[in-house]
Protein backbone atom coordinates (compact mmCIF):
# COMPACT_ATOMS: atom_id res chain seq x y z
CA UNK A 1 0.00 0.00 0.00
CA UNK A 2 1.39 3.27 -1.03
CA UNK A 3 2.01 5.94 1.33
CA UNK A 4 -0.80 8.48 0.18
CA UNK A 5 -3.37 5.71 0.55
CA UNK A 6 -2.16 4.59 3.67
CA UNK A 7 -2.97 7.93 5.30
CA UNK A 8 -6.25 8.77 3.34
CA UNK A 9 -7.93 5.27 4.73
CA UNK A 10 -10.80 6.47 6.59
CA UNK A 11 -11.46 6.25 10.64
CA UNK A 12 -13.27 3.68 12.04
CA UNK A 13 -16.85 4.18 12.71
CA UNK A 14 -18.15 5.70 15.68
CA UNK A 15 -18.38 3.18 18.73
CA UNK A 16 -21.52 1.53 19.40
CA UNK A 17 -20.38 0.17 22.64
CA UNK A 18 -18.11 1.27 25.13
CA UNK A 19 -16.75 4.75 26.93
CA UNK A 20 -17.65 7.49 24.62
CA UNK A 21 -17.68 11.46 25.65
CA UNK A 22 -19.72 14.10 24.53
CA UNK A 23 -19.52 17.89 24.37
CA UNK A 24 -20.39 21.06 22.59
CA UNK A 25 -19.45 24.58 22.05
CA UNK A 26 -19.25 27.44 19.35
CA UNK A 27 -17.07 28.35 16.77
CA UNK A 28 -15.56 31.77 17.95
CA UNK A 29 -13.87 34.95 16.99
CA UNK A 30 -10.08 33.28 17.64
CA UNK A 31 -11.08 29.96 15.87
CA UNK A 32 -11.81 31.59 12.50
CA UNK A 33 -10.56 32.86 8.80
CA UNK A 34 -11.63 36.22 7.92
CA UNK A 35 -13.99 35.08 5.68
CA UNK A 36 -15.35 32.80 8.87
CA UNK A 37 -14.57 29.52 8.30
CA UNK A 38 -13.28 27.32 11.37
CA UNK A 39 -9.15 27.41 10.81
CA UNK A 40 -7.48 23.90 11.15
CA UNK A 41 -5.07 24.78 13.88
CA UNK A 42 -8.57 25.94 15.92
CA UNK A 43 -10.02 22.01 15.49
CA UNK A 44 -6.21 21.09 16.88
CA UNK A 45 -7.22 22.39 19.75
CA UNK A 46 -10.61 21.52 20.12
CA UNK A 47 -9.30 18.21 19.64
CA UNK A 48 -6.96 18.98 22.81
CA UNK A 49 -9.18 20.03 25.06
CA UNK A 50 -12.01 17.08 24.67
CA UNK A 51 -8.87 15.01 25.46
CA UNK A 52 -8.20 16.68 28.54
CA UNK A 53 -12.11 16.76 29.34
CA UNK A 54 -12.46 12.83 28.66
CA UNK A 55 -9.64 12.00 30.46
CA UNK A 56 -10.12 13.77 33.54
CA UNK A 57 -14.24 12.63 33.43
CA UNK A 58 -12.73 9.57 32.84
CA UNK A 59 -10.26 9.52 35.74
CA UNK A 60 -7.70 8.40 33.72
CA UNK A 61 -4.17 7.46 36.18
CA UNK A 62 -1.33 10.46 34.55
CA UNK A 63 -4.07 11.94 32.18
CA UNK A 64 -1.20 14.51 30.99
CA UNK A 65 1.61 11.74 30.29
CA UNK A 66 0.52 11.34 26.35
CA UNK A 67 2.33 13.00 23.40
CA UNK A 68 0.58 12.87 19.81
CA UNK A 69 3.01 11.43 17.03
CA UNK A 70 0.37 11.32 14.39
CA UNK A 71 -3.38 13.61 13.64
CA UNK A 72 -5.82 12.96 10.79
CA UNK A 73 -8.58 15.01 9.78
CA UNK A 74 -10.84 14.32 7.16
CA UNK A 75 -12.88 17.28 6.37
CA UNK A 76 -16.11 17.33 4.05
CA UNK A 77 -17.29 20.89 5.24
CA UNK A 78 -16.19 23.33 7.48
CA UNK A 79 -17.73 25.01 10.36
CA UNK A 80 -18.39 28.83 10.51
CA UNK A 81 -18.26 31.83 12.67
CA UNK A 82 -20.62 30.91 15.79
CA UNK A 83 -21.72 27.63 14.66
CA UNK A 84 -22.69 25.08 17.32
CA UNK A 85 -20.61 22.13 16.72
CA UNK A 86 -20.72 18.71 18.65
CA UNK A 87 -17.47 16.68 19.44
CA UNK A 88 -18.33 13.11 20.19
CA UNK A 89 -14.61 11.19 21.46
CA UNK A 90 -13.92 7.19 21.78
CA UNK A 91 -10.84 4.65 21.74
CA UNK A 92 -10.83 4.04 17.79
CA UNK A 93 -7.51 1.05 18.71
CA UNK A 94 -5.26 0.21 20.69
CA UNK A 95 -1.14 -0.66 20.60
CA UNK A 96 1.14 -1.84 23.32
CA UNK A 97 2.10 1.38 24.06
CA UNK A 98 -0.52 4.11 22.05
CA UNK A 99 -4.27 4.27 21.69
CA UNK A 100 -5.79 5.58 19.04
CA UNK A 101 -7.63 8.85 20.19
CA UNK A 102 -11.06 9.14 17.63
CA UNK A 103 -13.56 12.28 17.74
CA UNK A 104 -16.34 13.19 15.06
CA UNK A 105 -17.01 16.68 14.86
CA UNK A 106 -21.36 17.51 13.54
CA UNK A 107 -22.64 20.70 12.76
CA UNK A 108 -26.17 21.26 12.30
CA UNK A 109 -26.88 17.21 12.98
CA UNK A 110 -24.26 16.77 10.40
CA UNK A 111 -20.74 14.87 10.39
CA UNK A 112 -18.41 17.66 9.11
CA UNK A 113 -14.99 16.46 10.08
CA UNK A 114 -13.78 13.19 11.33
CA UNK A 115 -10.42 12.80 13.86
CA UNK A 116 -8.15 10.27 14.41
CA UNK A 117 -4.89 11.05 16.71
CA UNK A 118 -2.95 8.48 17.54
CA UNK A 119 -1.49 9.35 20.84
CA UNK A 120 1.86 7.68 22.56
CA UNK A 121 2.18 6.77 26.47
CA UNK A 122 5.38 8.19 28.24
CA UNK A 123 7.62 8.85 30.87
CA UNK A 124 7.29 12.77 31.35
CA UNK A 125 10.80 11.98 33.26
CA UNK A 126 12.33 10.49 30.40
CA UNK A 127 10.17 11.02 27.09
CA UNK A 128 10.37 7.30 26.21
CA UNK A 129 7.24 5.54 25.77
CA UNK A 130 5.41 3.17 28.29
CA UNK A 131 3.70 0.55 28.26
CA UNK A 132 -0.07 0.61 28.82
CA UNK A 133 -1.87 -0.39 32.14
CA UNK A 134 -4.31 -3.26 32.43
CA UNK A 135 -6.40 -1.15 33.72
CA UNK A 136 -6.09 1.56 31.02
CA UNK A 137 -6.27 -1.23 28.36
CA UNK A 138 -9.03 -2.52 30.26
CA UNK A 139 -10.81 1.12 30.04
CA UNK A 140 -10.28 2.17 26.39
CA UNK A 141 -10.61 -1.13 24.81
CA UNK A 142 -14.55 -0.92 25.65
CA UNK A 143 -15.02 0.99 22.49
CA UNK A 144 -12.49 -0.31 19.98
CA UNK A 145 -14.36 -3.78 18.83
CA UNK A 146 -10.33 -5.78 19.74
CA UNK A 147 -9.40 -3.34 16.51
CA UNK A 148 -5.36 -3.07 16.57
CA UNK A 149 -3.53 0.07 15.43
CA UNK A 150 0.17 0.54 14.68
CA UNK A 151 2.92 3.51 15.52
CA UNK A 152 4.74 3.37 12.62
CA UNK A 153 5.43 6.74 9.91
CA UNK A 154 2.79 6.69 7.54
CA UNK A 155 3.83 10.01 5.17
CA UNK A 156 7.22 10.30 6.59
CA UNK A 157 8.63 7.32 5.03
CA UNK A 158 10.14 7.23 1.22
CA UNK A 159 9.72 10.77 0.38
CA UNK A 160 11.75 12.73 -2.04
CA UNK A 161 14.68 14.62 -1.01
CA UNK A 162 13.96 18.26 0.11
CA UNK A 163 15.29 20.34 -2.65
CA UNK A 164 13.57 17.74 -5.39
CA UNK A 165 9.81 17.78 -7.04
CA UNK A 166 9.99 22.23 -7.57
CA UNK A 167 10.53 22.36 -3.65
CA UNK A 168 10.30 25.49 -2.35
CA UNK A 169 11.37 26.65 1.68
CA UNK A 170 10.38 29.66 3.64
CA UNK A 171 11.23 30.26 6.77
CA UNK A 172 9.13 29.54 9.79
CA UNK A 173 9.47 31.90 12.98
CA UNK A 174 8.79 30.20 16.38
CA UNK A 175 7.16 32.33 18.77
CA UNK A 176 6.80 32.02 22.41
CA UNK A 177 3.05 32.16 22.29
CA UNK A 178 4.04 28.85 20.39
CA UNK A 179 4.98 26.90 22.77
CA UNK A 180 3.00 24.20 25.34
CA UNK A 181 3.24 23.22 28.87
CA UNK A 182 6.21 21.39 28.18
CA UNK A 183 8.18 23.42 26.49
CA UNK A 184 8.01 22.07 22.93
CA UNK A 185 5.85 23.24 20.20
CA UNK A 186 2.17 22.83 20.52
CA UNK A 187 0.16 20.19 18.29
CA UNK A 188 -2.62 23.00 17.33
CA UNK A 189 1.01 24.80 15.77
CA UNK A 190 2.13 22.34 13.32
CA UNK A 191 -1.59 22.89 11.81
CA UNK A 192 -0.91 26.62 11.53
CA UNK A 193 1.46 25.95 8.15
CA UNK A 194 -1.36 24.21 6.35
CA UNK A 195 -3.27 26.98 6.89
CA UNK A 196 -0.82 29.49 5.33
CA UNK A 197 -0.55 27.21 2.40
CA UNK A 198 -4.73 27.42 2.04
CA UNK A 199 -4.82 30.88 2.71
CA UNK A 200 -2.44 31.37 -0.67
CA UNK A 201 -4.73 28.60 -2.41
CA UNK A 202 -7.98 29.83 -2.35
CA UNK A 203 -9.37 27.33 -4.39
CA UNK A 204 -8.32 24.61 -3.22
CA UNK A 205 -10.85 23.75 0.23
CA UNK A 206 -12.91 20.77 1.53
CA UNK A 207 -13.56 18.05 0.78
CA UNK A 208 -10.00 17.26 2.08
CA UNK A 209 -7.97 15.09 4.26
CA UNK A 210 -4.92 15.91 6.03
CA UNK A 211 -2.26 14.65 8.09
CA UNK A 212 0.31 15.79 10.69
CA UNK A 213 3.17 13.74 11.27
CA UNK A 214 5.74 14.15 14.16
CA UNK A 215 9.01 12.86 13.79
CA UNK A 216 10.84 15.26 16.59
CA UNK A 217 10.40 18.12 18.63
CA UNK A 218 10.75 21.43 18.15
CA UNK A 219 12.23 23.55 21.03
CA UNK A 220 12.19 27.41 21.99
CA UNK A 221 14.74 29.06 19.91
CA UNK A 222 14.90 26.23 16.99
CA UNK A 223 15.37 27.86 13.55
CA UNK A 224 12.91 26.14 10.91
CA UNK A 225 12.18 26.09 7.37
CA UNK A 226 9.05 25.17 5.32
CA UNK A 227 9.44 23.06 2.57
CA UNK A 228 6.48 22.25 0.29
CA UNK A 229 6.25 20.01 -2.68
CA UNK A 230 3.44 19.08 -4.82
CA UNK A 231 3.74 15.21 -5.02
CA UNK A 232 1.03 13.71 -7.62
CA UNK A 233 -2.14 15.10 -6.07
CA UNK A 234 -0.63 15.22 -2.65
CA UNK A 235 0.70 18.41 -0.85
CA UNK A 236 3.74 17.87 1.67
CA UNK A 237 4.82 20.39 3.97
CA UNK A 238 8.16 19.59 6.19
CA UNK A 239 9.17 21.42 9.34
CA UNK A 240 12.76 21.26 8.68
CA UNK A 241 15.34 22.43 11.42
CA UNK A 242 18.38 24.09 10.70
CA UNK A 243 21.01 20.98 10.82
CA UNK A 244 18.39 19.18 8.45
CA UNK A 245 16.58 17.28 10.30
CA UNK A 246 12.49 16.80 9.72
CA UNK A 247 10.86 17.61 12.65
CA UNK A 248 7.23 16.70 11.63
CA UNK A 249 5.50 16.01 8.04
CA UNK A 250 2.12 17.46 6.93
CA UNK A 251 0.56 16.04 4.05
CA UNK A 252 -3.18 17.18 2.41
CA UNK A 253 -5.13 15.65 0.42
CA UNK A 254 -7.53 17.58 -1.85
CA UNK A 255 -10.73 15.22 -3.17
Amino acid sequence: MSDASQSATLPSPIAQSGRKFSTSRKVRLGDVTPKGRVRLDAVARYLQDIATDDSLDGNYSEPHSWVVRRTQMWVTAFPKYLDEISLTTWCGALGSHWAERRTQIKCAGEVVIETAALWVRVDFKTMKPVALSKEMTELLSSATNGRKISSRLEIGRNLPDLTSNNATSQDWPIRFSDMDAVGHLNNAAYWEVLEEYLGANSGKRAPLRATVEHHGAIDPGDKVQIVTQNLQGRIILRHVLDDGEVAAVTEVIFE
